[in-house]
């Protein structure tokens, strides 16, 4: 009994995790209604707190001062929608159907507290998105792509490994520049990776000449979105191929269009920024030694949590700077304090952080004698110890030595050590 009530536990958990990772839409087409169940995208089922728990949210976001965020959202007619979108300064199609008006009651309302945590953090990343954007001359609505990937937190990692603020694999990562290893993984650097996944969003557009296909690329691979042009007929509009895609690439338009949407939108349904504490201006250095955080914190007296939020790229506190130049971003106050004291920074604790050895040796050990051989050998009628020694090539002293004998004479039957 207690072995089916484990089995049913965990049937119900597995049911609650699917449930968690997609929605049901009530799709209202051509005088037809259907039921369909779309897969959320990663960033929708993240939990508010742990968002709320990094240390650049607790030390620089406060809830807002001047704005009382009511639980009421206000619900509105399609045909507000419709406006609301169409007054949007965007070059991509942000079209309105029953799928998206679902994903914008999901920020609007469940997820209204994530949104409030993103207006606030939006004012820590946006520029530089815009920037990088602006440079490639690449739509700035994209600027909200990392609202569906990550939720504006540079630490996120998905369950199939991709990481940062834009969500890339290891292996797109590498392609646009990015290195991950065991210490250092530039996918969580803010800057590296915004200014990559420019380059990336740049290179799809080339292939697919739409906006749409682009980011649905983007999320899924073009292997997935070939597949589905080719099903469609050769179709390169992205809800012509909608029902060819996987699961979660088809709620994936839909919430970037939500995502936009809320972003501009947010007062109309009583939703509060977060306020926005803008720490001092940050600079970096370039490091060229194995430097650790704690050397950091202790000499130059910053906060090591800090450092590891201007620093989400270092896995383990570590910055490998023997193996090449990596950049440290600090408050540009203590960027005069590192420069001026580095040397005693390098070497401080050096022996105890740094625990790797370069070189090892190995002691030599003494190499014991081989264990002797033998054999035993039992006597036979009317043999002697003479011609046993004579058999074997060993002396008659030797034999008796061997078995402890003190005369030449032996009875048949009797079993001699003899070594080789």
């Amino acid at each position: 009994m207690k072995k089916l009530f484990l089995i049913l536990t965990f049937v119900l958990f597995i049911i609650s995790q699917i449930n968690a990772q997609s929605i049901n839409v009530t799709v209202h087409e051509n005088g037809t209604t259907r039921e369909e169940t779309i897969g959320l995208p990663q960033s929708m089922t993240y939990d508010i707190d742990s968002l709320l728990n990094e240390w650049h949210s607790k030390n620089a976001l406060t809830p807002a001062r001047d704005c009382m965020m009511k639980d009421e959202n206000p619900t509105f007619s399609d045909s507000v929608y419709i406006d609301r979108l169409s007054r949007i300064p965007a070059v991509m199609e942000l079209t309105y159907n029953d799928i998206v008006r679902k994903f914008i009651e999901l920020y609007s309302g469940k997820l209204r507290k994530q949104v409030s945590y993103m207006l606030g953090a939006a004012n820590f990343y946006i520029p530089l998105f815009e920037e990088a954007l602006d440079a490639y001359n690449i739509p700035l609505e994209l600027k909200y792509l990392p609202i569906i990937e990550s939720s504006l937190n540079p630490k996120a990692t998905s369950p199939v490994g991709a990481a940062g603020l834009w969500q890339f694999m290891i292996g797109t990562g590498k392609v646009y520049g990015l290195e991950s290893n065991s210490l250092v993984d530039e996918r969580r650097d803010p800057i590296k990776s915004t200014w990559a996944a420019a380059r990336y969003l740049r290179d799809l557009y080339t292939i697919y000449q739409d906006w749409n296909l682009v980011i649905a690329a983007y999320n899924c691979g073009p292997g997935n979105i070939n597949k589905a042009i080719r099903r469609a007929n050769g179709s390169k509009d992205y809800w012509a191929i909608y029902n060819y895609l996987p699961q979660e690439t088809r709620g994936y338009v839909p919430a970037f269009i939500a995502a936009n949407y809320v972003m501009n939108y947010y007062c109309d349904h009583n939703i509060c920024p977060m306020e926005a504490e803008l720490s001092e201006n940050t600079d970096t250095v370039m490091v060229n030694k194995s430097l650790h955080f704690e050397q950091i914190a202790d000499i130059c007296g910053i906060n090591i949590n800090q450092i590891r939020s201007l620093n989400p790229q270092y896995k383990t506190d570590v910055i490998p700077g023997n193996t090449g130049a990596y950049t440290l971003r600090l408050p540009r106050n203590y960027i005069n304090t590192f420069i001026d004291r580095q040397d005693t920074i390098y070497n401080y604790r050096a022996d105890e952080l740094f625990l790797n050895r370069k070189t090892v040796s190995v002691e030599e050990v003494a190499e014991k004698p081989a264990a002797p051989k033998y054999v035993y050998h039992k006597v036979r009628k009317g043999q002697t110890l003479s011609t046993i020694a004579q058999r074997y090539g060993v002396s008659v002293s030797e034999i008796k030595k061997w078995n402890r004998l003190r005369k030449n004479k032996i009875s048949s039957g009797k079993r001699l050590k003899i070594y080789k």
